[in-house]
């Protein structure tokens, strides 16, 4: 499992750290807004529906119309979908 965390607003990824609070605090370091940022996991191993998992604390934000771990908004979802195919995959 290789922990993200993605600013969909810049198009931008942080990549492989012990938690996604440490990406999240390079990323905010870096000029990125808290609001922007979301937490998931890849697993290279895997394909299709596998290869992302959203589950990170950093997504909890009621506030955001996020309650929970997950990334609930689709669009975001299709942002972060799209980042990891063009900056990862590709």
């Amino acid at each position: 499992m290789v922990k993200c965390v993605a600013d969909v607003k810049l198009g931008i990824l942080a990549v492989d750290a012990e938690l996604h609070a440490d990406l999240e605090r390079l990323l905010l370091d870096n000029g990125s807004s808290g609001e922007d940022l979301w937490g998931f996991n890849l697993y290279p191993d895997e394909k299709g529906d596998d290869f992302i998992e959203y589950d990170s604390l950093i997504n909890i934000r009621s506030w955001q119309g996020n309650p929970g771990r997950g990334v609930y908004d689709p669009a975001v979802r299709e942002s972060i979908e799209k980042l990891v195919e063009r900056l990862i995959i590709e």
